[in-house]
C-alpha cells in the first residue's frame, strides 16, 4: 500500500509548510488599508452648553 510509505507525503508536507511560513506572511503583512487613519495633533477645543437647565 503506497499511502503508508511517509517519504513523499512527508515531504510534500514539509514544503507546503516551507511556503506557507515563507511567502505567504510577507505578502499578507505588505497589505495597507485604503483608509489608513490621520494622527491628530491638534487639540481642539471644545465649548460649554449654555442651554438653560430648569
Amino acid at each position: 500500500m503506497p499511502q503508508l510509505n511517509p517519504a513523499p507525503w512527508f515531504a510534500i508536507l514539509v514544503f507546503s509548510w516551507l511556503i506557507f511560513l515563507t511567502v505567504i506572511p510577507p505578502k499578507v503583512l505588505a497589505h495597507t488599508f485604503p483608509n489608513e487613519p490621520t494622527i491628530d495633533t491638534e487639540q481642539t477645543k471644545t465649548e460649554s452648553w449654555n442651554w438653560p437647565w430648569h
